[in-house]
């Protein structure tokens, strides 16, 4: 099962940091590809350097036509929302599916048409909250926290120690 992000509504100026973000969270957590309705070369870059000193199999890419993309995506369509139906009453359903997963992710206003052009409106909770914090809720119980183990193979490594920090460098 592959997942993609697509993260909707990246405004240039302002959302550089939080799609960086979304990429490092999506990485990091399970998800195979993140892609951006607008192009922005910065967040492809920072996104890319992680992938390149850590690791890890990553892709990240732009569209101008999110909603061909979803519309044309072959495996489940899941968005993200604090106005769906609570992920507790459908995760069950979610992982017992093995087709591959298109997660929607946006900001304050999501474009409405994208309600009904996913399979599932899930939410995070029912309060307002972070895209990157749902996307995180999200991965963490689809994949049961096995996600936290996963092995990179990159240039750097942390070394887990209970007090200070350790990074290795160049493998």
């Amino acid at each position: 099962m592959k997942i993609t992000v697509l993260r909707l509504g990246h405004r240039f100026i302002r959302d550089k940091r939080i799609s960086t973000h979304i990429g490092l969270v999506a990485r990091a957590l399970g998800a195979d590809k993140l892609i951006l309705d607008a192009p922005d070369d910065d967040v492809k870059r920072s996104v890319w350097k992680v992938v390149e000193n850590w690791g890890g199999e990553f892709e990240i890419c732009f569209t101008d036509d999110w909603k061909g993309y979803i519309k044309d995506f072959g495996g489940e369509r899941i968005h993200l929302t604090m106005y769906g139906i609570n992920i507790n009453e459908v995760l069950d359903d979610i992982k017992a599916s093995k087709k591959d997963k298109l997660i929607i992710i946006g900001g304050e206003k999501v474009p409405p048409g994208v309600y009904s052009l996913v399979d599932r409106n899930i939410a995070i909770g029912n309060q307002p909250h972070s895209e990157v914090a749902a996307l995180a809720v999200f991965l963490d119980r689809l994949f049961e926290g096995k996600e936290l183990n996963k092995k990179f193979e990159g240039k750097k490594m942390i070394v887990p120690k209970s007090r200070g920090k350790k990074v290795l460098n160049e493998r």
